[in-house]
């Protein structure tokens, strides 16, 4: 049986695998909970047959994943989109590596979790609650500010 395991230990399997009936085996992945592809290489088949040929598209595609995370993490401090870089960077490793693979597959989990949950309503009621009261000390601190010294640059302020 070709089947690997995925990280959550449910075993995918491929689409030649299931029986005639179009099910899986037990502990299989389920088609309905979203198409999983298999872990592992997605070169080319004519890369894949030549072992010196792989080896070179792996390095290049880790030499273009790194240059392009590279630049990801250098926009996080300069103006850019850094974050999104940085994962587009992990997708083009996740063409050829199974550890990137399975890190964007828990970052998507975990992104999706972190989005259900900000929908939650009581979530939803709570963060409004906090950032009327953010803005209300705010205002609040500029007023006092203002019925303080005016409106004054703070370099002009002589006290």
């Amino acid at each position: 049986m070709h089947a690997e395991s995925d990280e959550r230990g449910r075993v995918v399997v491929p689409e030649a695998v299931r029986n005639a009936a179009g099910k899986t085996p037990e502990g299989a992945a389920d088609p309905a909970d979203g198409p999983e592809l298999e872990l592992g290489s997605r070169a080319p088949r004519f890369v894949k047959a030549s072992r010196p040929l792989h080896l070179s598209w792996q390095v290049g595609v880790f030499v273009v994943g790194l240059a392009v995370v590279a630049a990801g993490v250098s926009m996080l401090v300069l103006p850019g989109p850094g974050w999104l870089v940085i994962f587009g960077g992990m997708a083009i490793w996740a063409t050829e590596f199974v550890w990137a693979q399975l890190v964007l597959r828990w970052t998507k989990r975990k992104v999706t979790e972190a989005a259900h949950k900000a929908l939650d309503p009581k979530v939803r009621r709570r963060n409004l609650i906090l950032t009327a009261v953010g803005l209300v000390i705010i205002v609040v601190l500029l007023a006092i500010y203002l019925w303080k010294f005016g409106i004054v640059m703070p370099w002009n302020i002589e006290e």
